[in-house]
């Protein structure tokens, strides 16, 4: 029932913010662990209400209903980084990271800057959670704001050279990818050691800026990646190009992709893991597409 509970959670947090796919996924799950458990008292009442729930999604998504405001009340901000939103096991740098990151994916960047910058006190997130700070500045169309926060970073003792390089390496390729010549200070020496073999984060999957999805006839679609955790990219695509994708649904494979980063260009497949309409804001009409890369 605990898990039943969450996804039902989940799916109004998805409803209230208009995210009619990502709800609706919620709570087809969630029937079908009700239908399979003999344990669950009051299974098909609990049916009845899940369809009348969905029902109702279907007939908003399809009259196209008045937008709702992304700006989303603290309450569900908590709810969607808290690690009850996640479905596995995580320590708590993780999750908090992966919190923010998930403030950032609804669109509240400021609210997911305050998280992030919490976490660059923490070794094993500092790297990430400065990457993703980056982005949400790029996000917010506030290039200068991320290029201060590195001015900072790059004062202060907390990085490491080897940190700050790669940190450098990303927000470089980003301003290149918008067209933004901008010379970055160089690094100074510090006196904090170098991460060893042993105690490196090492990451396997680069930083991607951009993949190419291949469609029938030689036809492509280029699209831009929002964020990334690990092997897990997000991605904003038109309402047009979503329905140029067959099949596109969550579970979906997609096999053909070529994906691009500042230092390498590489094929391979990825798992459609999260679809969301985007109902209202600057990006009402697109979808937010969330790819799990595999056999890369």
């Amino acid at each position: 029932m605990k898990e039943i509970k969450t996804l039902l959670q989940e799916a109004e947090v998805y409803r209230d913010q208009g995210l009619v796919l990502e709800a609706m996924e919620k709570y087809k799950i969630a029937s079908e662990i009700i239908l399979k458990s003999n344990k669950i008292k009051n299974r098909q009442n609990l049916i009845h209400v899940i369809s009348k729930k969905m029902g109702a999604l279907e007939n908003d998504f399809t009259k196209k209903n008045k937008p709702v405001s992304r700006k989303m009340p603290k309450k569900t901000q908590e709810l969607i980084k808290s690690k009850r939103f996640f479905s596995r096991k995580m320590t708590k740098d993780e999750a908090a990271l992966e919190g923010a990151v998930n403030l950032a994916r609804f669109g509240q960047y400021k609210r997911a800057l305050k998280e992030l910058k919490n976490l660059i006190s923490v070794d094993s997130t500092r790297v990430n959670a400065a990457k993703n700070i980056i982005r949400c500045h790029m996000a917010l169309s506030a290039t200068d704001d991320a290029i201060d926060q590195y001015n900072t970073w790059i004062t202060n003792e907390l990085f490491r050279n080897d940190q700050l390089e790669k940190i450098r390496f990303f927000l470089n390729s980003n301003l290149e990818k918008k067209g933004i010549k901008k010379a970055l200070p160089e690094l100074k020496k510090t006196s904090i050691p170098e991460a060893t073999d042993l105690d490196e984060n090492v990451e396997d999957i680069p930083d991607i800026t951009s993949i190419v999805i291949g469609l029938d006839k030689g036809k492509v679609i280029e699209l831009d990646v929002s964020f990334q955790t690990g092997n897990i990219i997000n991605v904003i695509i038109s309402g047009n190009e979503y329905k140029r994708i067959k099949n596109l649904k969550v579970g979906f494979k997609i096999n053909d992709i070529q994906f691009f980063s500042p230092i390498a260009m590489f094929k391979g497949s990825g798992i459609v893991s999260s679809i969301t309409n985007i109902s209202s804001g600057p990006k009402n009409g697109n979808y937010s597409l969330e790819i799990k890369l595999v056999d890369i």
